[in-house]
């Protein structure tokens, strides 16, 4: 099974290589993909941006990778 993981773009560099925020971690990814611009919200997957989401899906999805989370810690 694979997992994306929605994030934030905030910024765009030569080579199509875009740092995104996942709510507590920003990291570098390819953005060869996907045509995002900064501001939007993509899904990540081994560290390429596969797909854009709206910011509701993107903040709604990060809220619920969060829960559970919070859950396996209890």
């Amino acid at each position: 099974m694979c997992i994306a993981v929605p994030a934030e773009v905030l910024e765009i560099k030569d080579g199509n290589i875009g740092v995104v925020d996942y709510g507590d971690l920003q990291q570098e990814v390819r953005m060869d993909l996907v045509d995002a611009k900064i501001g939007e919200f993509v899904l990540v997957h081994v560290g390429f941006a596969i797909q854009k989401l709206s910011r509701e899906e993107g903040l709604e999805t990060r809220e619920l990778f969060k829960q559970v989370y919070a859950a396996m810690e209890e």
